[in-house]
């Protein structure tokens, strides 16, 4: 309950944000991202965002006539500040401005740039901010803008917002630019992954399956270790399209005492028939937690009933009755959620604190520093 409640306190900060950085033309009808605005850096952007309006109170509408100007003019050059100046303040009608100065200074003489100023992962934040999913892709694939983007963050930033269009068919365009590039040398950014195979558990057909599977193997072939909420997501969608050997394969490596890989688990070898290997696991929980404990080790009702569905396929008495027992024990010690689904909890927004890339194009997340004393429990997904 408490990682829903943070949720949505922070969707409502990121929108409250919006009404801070005020635009006439901007749509607040809230979209479903996988990132949370902090671990995207558009936080970060909203602030400078802000601080940059608030500069150009009495000159915003002069600048973007003189920026026009400058764009089409042959005579005249774009600069870093100017660039930076109006990625921080467009609005939506400013898009095919800012385009064109993206085109125009990644065109001039790179000689005559002295600075250090990455602006990839920044202007992907403002096209996020502004909910432009075609015109981020247009700029991501213009052939002018080659090498503008080639930060794992940038990817990342665009592969969310598409995301939260139900752009999946060119998000997996964009992740297999991405593997050719292999920005950081790498041909499997893990968060990258992750979101991609979001993309193909939201998708649920044969053809996103098949793609996840190829993803999976091409990255087993090459040692590459992907995270747990990859292993979910791939596992989830093996489930959903009736590939149960495939979902439990997938969470292999993972510990059961995670909630969703224990669920996934259950679920995978009842819909294989396997129902008395499911007893086990379920008992498992009941040897972990005590009456008095807060932070349960729970099951969702989905996957007791899953189990249950199973047993009476068997149609084995003493089968049932061990299973009626444990299911029993699990609802007495309140061991059953049924607030939640295994779909809820892939779906949860992903939120880590890190370091601050804004300038440098990066995608390294910051360690929390560990409190004093002892830390409370939480629950583990």
């Amino acid at each position: 309950m408490a990682l829903i409640m943070n949720s949505i306190a922070r969707n409502c900060f990121y929108l409250n944000f919006r009404f801070m950085c005020p635009s006439s033309y901007l749509s607040l009808t809230q979209i479903k991202t996988l990132y949370s605005p902090a671990t995207l850096g558009i936080d970060g952007f909203l602030q400078s965002r802000k601080r940059c309006k608030e500069q150009f109170t009495n000159y915003a509408e002069k600048f973007r006539s003189k920026m026009n100007e400058f764009v089409s003019s042959n005579d005249s050059m774009i600069f870093t500040e100017d660039l930076k100046n109006m990625v921080h303040l467009a609005e939506p009608t400013d898009l095919k401005l800012i385009l064109n100065m993206i085109q125009k200074f990644n065109s001039q003489n790179t000689e005559l740039r002295f600075g250090s100023y990455v602006f990839g992962p920044v202007i992907m934040r403002m096209f996020h901010f502004l909910d432009a999913p075609k015109e981020a892709l247009q700029c991501f694939n213009d052939p002018k803008n080659e090498g503008f983007f080639d930060q794992m963050i940038s990817h990342q930033i665009l592969l969310d917002l598409l995301y939260s269009h139900e752009m999946y068919d060119e998000m997996y365009k964009v992740f297999d630019k991405s593997q050719q590039k292999q920005i950081g040398m790498t041909k499997f950014p893990k968060y990258s992954v992750v979101i991609v195979l979001a993309a193909c558990y939201k998708q649920n057909t044969p053809k996103s399956l098949e793609y996840a599977s190829k993803l999976w193997s091409d990255m087993a072939s090459s040692g590459s270790v992907p995270v747990r909420r990859a292993c979910t997501f791939f596992a989830g969608l093996a489930l959903k399209q009736g590939a149960p050997h495939i979902a439990m394969e997938s969470i292999t490596s993972q510990k059961q005492h995670y909630v969703s890989i224990r669920n996934i688990k259950v679920m995978a070898l009842a819909d294989m028939g396997r129902v008395e290997d499911t007893f086990p696991i379920l008992r498992s929980v009941l040897e972990i937690d005590s009456p008095a404990q807060s932070d349960k080790h729970t099951f969702f009702e989905e996957a007791i009933e899953r189990v249950r569905i199973a047993v009476e396929k068997v149609d084995n008495k003493d089968i049932k009755k061990k299973f009626d027992e444990i299911a029993y024990a699990l609802k007495d010690r309140g061991l059953i959620d049924s607030s939640k689904t295994l779909d809820q909890l892939l779906n949860m927004e992903i939120d880590r604190p890190r370091t601050s890339d804004q300038n440098r194009g990066q995608s390294n997340f910051a360690q929390k520093k560990k409190p004093l004393g002892p830390r409370p429990k939480k629950r583990i997904v």
